[in-house]
């Protein structure tokens, strides 16, 4: 049992309201380093690849630096995946540490930032990104502009330019702004929720295939779509995980998407896993 990634929610909580992000109505809170050792512990031999997120915003965690050493201690490569308002304060940390992979800034987040800047918003952004980039980790740029650019996108692509001048080249969808740095684009799509129109069963998903999420209270769940916990196939507090996959629930996922089909409710109702139909 191999994952090509794994989701570790180190805090459900964030500083903005995008959206594009449904957020999450459980209970706030912040993954303790002793607790995040534990569990990347237990998540380390089934996978090289974790991203600290699932909901929440990163690098609101005050601990982030401990969380980032004890990754690091175990052999980890990190995916941060961030709004992008707490580079100027956080980003050192994550240039710092030898653990942190790729960084994905949500430019697009900005919108629900409503008395900041754009200026200074972006060019914090393109100034962490170009450092990443110098220091040899990967750094996304992304914005929601895959079916044509919103009054947002243009004025953000000029502000790119003083830091990343053009020409940029074409790389399988995204732009190459720099040496491992990335402008990408995206499509909004329905996330998953238990409320929405049940779309049918016939659709694919990569959960529990390439990737399983973990909530900051250590509930694991099939993918980093399920903001509510609404699927939870065990606790990694108290099972070890081939013990959680091996239970009925999480067969039935993995065999229903061999086949096509989808077997849970939540997964009737996702948006994003039509893409793979």
């Amino acid at each position: 049992m191999k994952f090509k990634k794994a989701y570790l929610e180190i805090t459900n909580v964030c500083n903005l309201a995008c959206s594009f992000c449904p957020g999450t109505k459980r209970e706030r809170r912040f993954m303790s380093p002793e607790d995040f050792g534990f569990l990347a512990g237990r998540l380390r031999p089934y996978t090289d690849y974790l991203y600290l997120h699932l909901m929440g915003e990163p690098l609101l965690h005050p601990e982030l630096g401990e969380i980032l050493s004890r990754a690091c201690e175990l052999g980890f490569r990190l995916i941060i995946t961030t709004n992008g308002t707490l580079l100027p304060k956080r980003g050192e940390l994550l240039l710092a540490n030898p653990a942190v992979h790729k960084v994905n800034i949500s430019l697009q987040s900005f919108e629900a930032n409503p008395n900041g800047e754009l200026e200074e918003y972006v060019s914090a952004c393109a100034a962490f990104a170009k450092a990443a980039g110098e220091a040899g980790k990967l750094c996304v740029l992304r914005l929601w502009n895959r079916k044509g650019l919103d009054s947002l996108n243009p004025k953000i692509e000029e502000l790119l330019l003083p830091y990343f001048p053009k020409p940029w080249a074409d790389s399988r969808g995204s732009l190459r702004l720099a040496d491992r740095v990335y402008l990408e684009p995206g499509e909004r799509f329905d996330w998953p929720d238990l409320e929405a129109q049940d779309r049918g069963a016939d659709c694919f998903c990569y959960g529990l295939r390439d990737q399983v999420g973990v909530l900051c209270d250590g509930t694991v769940v099939p993918c980093c779509l399920d903001h509510e916990g609404d699927i939870p196939l065990g606790n990694l507090f108290h099972q070890k995980l081939p013990e959680i996959m091996s239970t009925e629930r999480a067969r039935n996922i993995y065999t229903g998407f061999s086949q096509r089909r989808a077997t849970e409710p939540l997964c009737r109702r996702c948006g994003y896993a039509r893409k793979f139909t």
